[in-house]
């Protein structure tokens, strides 16, 4: 099988009252600094198919514009995947702004250890008047053992010790997991702990992510707090999780009896 293009994949949902913020989701990329030999594509996918969001997509033959039926901004970043031809990938949500040298890191962490499957790192609140705020909690910088995300998003109702939102990781280990969960939303978290119980992470304590916080975000409507439908929500992430960690899936897979291949994710 032919080795993956030392490319970072950057995946971006958005719609169209998001679409404002393209310009400066962009100016974060621009400013990132990779090692010699890699780069970075962004495949920005419109959760629907209106006229709002492609006029502000960025002219650069790093960036490609895509469109479909909408489905929510999981669905919408695992569509991308098909385009996603680089050995990792980036979320980056179309609101929120990278900092200067967050990919390097990331790929540092990833490059120096094969069997780290997954990085996030420390985020801060992005305020409508341009301050920034963190969040309590952060783990140590360094590795995150498998199972830890979800031991610690259980313990502290449903909050997970790392930001889903700033999450770097293999392609090969997302495309194995499914990608995004089908979920209306906590896709994201989802994922991380889908991750946690597969495979180690790594955590870096430098902020690697600014998170607008403003009124149209999809975490702030009120849909995103009912009870009822968060407690099914959650109900399936934790069983998800619990299932790969029982079936005893990891990643890297075991080394396979002589003659067999080893799969990315395996029993």
């Amino acid at each position: 099988m032919r080795a993956p293009r030392r490319r970072i994949v950057v995946v971006t949902a958005v719609h169209g009252p998001s679409a404002r913020f393209l310009p400066d989701a962009y100016a974060s990329l621009r400013e990132q600094e990779l090692p010699g030999g890699w780069e970075w594509h962004w495949l920005i996918r419109e959760d629907g198919e209106g006229d709002q969001v492609a006029p502000l997509v960025p002219d650069d033959g790093r960036v490609t514009f895509l469109q479909g039926r909408a489905g929510g901004p999981g669905m919408a970043r695992t569509m991308a995947l098909a385009h996603a031809d680089g050995a990792y990938v980036k979320v980056l949500d179309a609101d929120d702004r990278l900092t200067p040298g967050a990919l390097a890191r990331d790929l540092a962490a990833l490059e120096a250890d094969s069997a780290i499957g997954w990085a996030t790192s420390r985020a801060l609140d992005l305020l409508p008047d341009g301050t920034t705020a963190g969040f309590p909690g952060d783990p140590e910088h360094g590795p995150i053992e498998r199972g830890a995300v979800l031991d610690s998003w259980k313990a502290n109702g449903f909050r997970a010790p790392v930001h889903p939102a700033t999450l770097f990781v293999r392609r090969d280990l997302l495309v194995g997991l499914g990608g995004w969960m089908a979920l209306p939303a906590s896709e994201d978290t989802g994922l991380l702990l889908a991750l946690g119980s597969v495979a180690r992470g790594w955590f870096t304590s430098e902020a690697g992510l600014l998170y607008r916080k403003w009124e149209g975000q999809v975490t702030g409507q009120s849909a995103h707090t009912d009870t009822v439908e968060r407690n099914a929500r959650m109900a399936v992430v934790e069983a998800r999780a619990r299932a790969l960690s029982h079936f005893g899936w990891r990643y890297p897979a075991p080394a396979a009896s002589a003659g067999e291949p080893v799969a990315p994710v395996g029993r």
